[in-house]
């Protein structure tokens, strides 16, 4: 009997290593279908699910009170599984290079609990070999058992998108590989019991590691060429939203708008892709580039904070700037690889010690990631500047009135309105009186 129609039957189980933005959804997914033990080293976040809370805002509470995934931290519980997904993140150091230690460690973890006749996929982004070259001798030191004899490994990246219910773990396409054609039927069937638009079988798991890498390094190279124009148009005084929406209207535009790029994936993928290229002796050019200009657009987004002010007669080093939204894009509570925290570090070099408010944010995270301590907006008045910096829901439904009463209380053309995501009606803000300034 096959390993799927085993785990179809209930005869054996489905773990999921990383319980995460990426892993969480996929064991809720699974446990609708099949037994899964959904696994994580971080025990407060296991109490949580256990609790029925979703800190992840990703299902949502009512799904994880319902749901039959077994929570754990007891990594002897994997050694039930034969069927191991590991979804941990793939972050970078400092120096931009990948640092591998969460997919490592997670490697291990498995290893030290495996069985024979399992199979191991990994969904972290990774680039190509490393699933292989790094991750297969540490499953086999640790387990003492022979990959390609005793247990088999596949790669599929995610692409679950955080905060977006649209596009969900569902309906989007899921690419699956496996390390032989046995292998890649059963991690195929495997992932349609809960991908409902079908999988894609990828050539290799090469081919799969770097079709993730690549996908995100387009996009990110993408929007790159926004933010190069964002930044040259405003040296023009042109409105660099009005430029796209007119340019949208031809058949073939791409859609894509300036902002900031941060995030586990499309601000850490590209690194991982050059990383993998500059071994092998080739140099990026475009996606280092692309690269370059992101990450200088929170200091960009900062400087023209700082020339709004000075505008505006203020002093600088006394102005009060609270930032609205700190996590790396809207609607989610993910707070990793925030772009924002550049603003913030900017802003701090002119003596500016920013308020941050964001109520989707996780504030325990914010605060170790960060040292940034979040404030109800309620206790927000009297401020000089307003830096609408991420489109969360809620903030963007605020009333105007509401926004305006966190101003102090002086003449309109004195109070500087920053729109990082252009939420805001360009022309009803200046017809107002204020110092606006948009990306």
């Amino acid at each position: 009997m096959k390993l799927y129609d085993k785990i179809v039957e209930k005869k054996e189980k489905i773990s999921v290593v990383g319980l995460g933005y990426v892993g969480m959804p996929i064991a809720v997914a699974f446990a609708k279908k099949v037994d899964v033990i959904g696994f994580d080293l971080n025990t407060k976040k296991i109490d949580l699910y256990k609790s029925g809370v979703d800190p992840t805002n990703e299902v949502g509470d009512d799904e994880i009170k319902t749901t039959t995934v077994i929570f754990t931290s007891d990594e002897t519980k994997l050694r039930e599984a034969k069927f191991h997904i590991i979804a941990v993140p793939t972050p970078i150091n400092s120096d931009k290079t990948p640092d591998l230690s969460p997919v490592e460690g997670a490697s291990r973890i498995v290893g030290r609990n495996l069985t024979k006749d399992s199979i191991v996929v990994y969904e972290s982004t990774v680039y190509p070999g490393v699933t292989e070259d790094i991750c297969v001798p540490i499953l086999e030191e640790e387990s003492g058992l022979k990959c390609g004899v005793d247990f088999k490994i596949g790669y599929s990246p995610e692409r679950i998108n955080p905060g977006d219910k649209v596009h969900r773990l569902e309906n989007i396409i899921k690419i699956v590989s496996g390390m032989d054609e046995e292998s890649l039927d059963e991690i195929a069937k495997v992932y349609e019991l809960v991908i409902e638009v079908g999988v894609h079988r990828a050539g290799s798991i090469k081919v799969a590691e770097a079709s993730k890498v690549v996908e995100n390094s387009q996009r990110d190279i993408n929007i790159a060429f926004m933010n190069e124009l964002a930044m040259v148009f405003d040296r023009m005084g042109i409105d660099t939203k009005e430029v796209v929406e007119a340019m949208n209207t031809k058949w073939n535009a791409l859609g894509f708008t300036p902002g900031l790029v941060g995030g586990h994936c499309i601000g850490v993928d590209p690194y991982y892709f050059v990383y993998e290229a500059e071994k092998l002796g080739y140099h990026s050019q475009i996606i280092l580039s692309g690269r370059k200009i992101n990450d200088g657009m929170g200091k960009f987004v900062a400087d023209a904070i700082i020339r709004k002010l000075i505008l505006a007669n203020k002093v600088v080093r006394q102005a009060k700037v609270v930032i609205l939204g700190i996590t790396f894009k809207e609607n989610t509570p993910d707070t990793r690889n925030s772009k924002v925290v550049d603003i913030i570090d900017s802003l701090r070099e002119y003596g500016i010690e920013p308020i941050i408010v964001d109520p989707e944010a996780d504030a325990d995270e914010a605060k170790h990631e960060y040292d940034v301590d979040l404030v109800d907006i309620k206790d927000v008045q009297d401020v000089d500047c307003i830096v609408l910096a991420v489109a969360h829901n809620v903030l963007k439904q605020m009333s105007w009135d509401r926004m305006d009463s966190l101003y102090g209380n002086f003449d309109n053309e004195d109070k500087v309105l920053i729109d990082v995501k252009s939420i805001l009606d360009r022309k009803v803000i200046e017809e107002k009186g204020y110092s606006y300034w948009r990306l």
